[in-house]
C-alpha cells in the first residue's frame, strides 16, 4: 500500500449543526431570535437539506432535482442547490440565505475527526502518500490549513474543479495519477458506499466509516493505519 484517498465531509472533518450554523449567521448579521424559534427554524433547514455536509433533503423539491443531481460538478451549481433548499425555509433579514451558504465554506464551520491528525501523521510517518477526493463545489484547503492539517495531505482532487464526481472512476484515476500511485496500491477511505466505493471499480481497496457527529465516532479512522500495516485490507472488485 503506497496512498491513502480520503472522502473530506463526514470523514476527515464534518460540519457543525445546523443549529450552530444558523446562530453564528444571524449573530453575524445583528439579527437576534428567540431561543425556540431559532432551533425551529433550524430543525427546518435541516429538514430541508440546506445545510452542505449535513442530511440530505427530506423532500427534494422538482424545481431543484436538476441541479441537485449536477451540484457537485461546480461552484456555481453548488451554490444553486444548497440557497435553493434553504430558500425554502423563510428567514427573518434579506440575504441570510446567501450568507449561510457562505459561512459553512469557512474554517470554523468544521471541525475535524479526534483521530484525524493522528491517521494523517501516521501515515505521514510511514512514508504512504495522502489525497483528498471530494465531492464538492468549494475549495476545502483553507479548512485543512486553519486546522493544521494541509501539511498532511499530497494532493486534492474535487468534484468542481473536474467536472466529474465520485462514483465516476475517472475522479480516482486523477487522484492517483496526481500522487503517482497505482490504484491497486491504493486505499480509498470515505462514509458513502455509493460514492466512494467507486474507487473500487479502479482496483483500489475501499473502507468505509461512519458519518458520525464528531463526539460519536472518536476513533472510526484508526483501523486505516491497520489495513495499510496489513498491505491494504478493503473491499476490491
Amino acid at each position: 500500500m503506497t496512498a491513502v484517498l480520503f472522502d473530506f465531509s463526514g470523514t476527515l472533518f464534518r460540519i457543525e449543526s445546523a443549529e450552530s450554523w444558523l446562530r453564528a449567521v444571524l449573530t453575524e448579521a445583528g439579527v437576534a431570535l428567540p431561543a425556540a424559534e431559532l432551533a425551529a427554524t433550524a430543525r427546518a433547514l435541516e429538514r430541508a437539506g440546506a445545510l452542505p455536509g449535513g442530511a440530505f433533503p427530506e423532500r427534494l423539491p422538482a424545481e431543484l432535482a436538476g441541479v441537485w443531481e449536477v451540484r457537485d460538478e461546480s461552484a456555481a451549481l453548488h451554490r444553486s442547490a444548497y440557497t435553493g433548499l434553504a430558500r425554502q425555509v423563510p428567514l427573518p433579514a434579506p440575504g441570510l440565505h446567501e450568507a449561510l451558504y457562505d459561512r459553512h465554506m469557512t474554517p470554523a464551520a468544521w471541525a475535524p475527526y479526534p483521530d484525524a491528525a493522528e491517521v494523517l501523521g501516521g501515515l505521514r510517518e510511514r512514508g504512504i502518500k495522502v489525497g483528498v477526493v471530494s465531492n464538492i463545489g468549494w475549495d476545502p484547503r483553507p479548512v485543512f490549513r486553519e486546522h493544521g492539517l494541509d501539511e498532511q495531505v499530497d494532493a486534492y482532487v474535487l468534484s468542481y474543479e473536474h467536472g466529474i464526481r465520485k462514483p465516476d472512476p475517472r475522479l480516482f484515476a486523477t487522484a492517483c495519477a496526481a500522487l503517482g500511485v497505482e490504484p491497486g496500491r491504493t486505499l480509498m477511505v470515505g462514509d458513502d458506499r455509493r460514492a466512494d466505493g467507486g474507487a473500487a471499480a479502479l482496483g483500489c481497496a475501499v473502507h468505509f466509516v461512519d458519518h458520525l457527529p464528531v463526539a460519536e465516532r472518536p476513533d472510526g479512522l484508526r483501523p486505516v493505519l491497520d489495513l495499510v500495516d496489513r498491505d491494504g485490507l478493503g473491499i476490491r472488485p
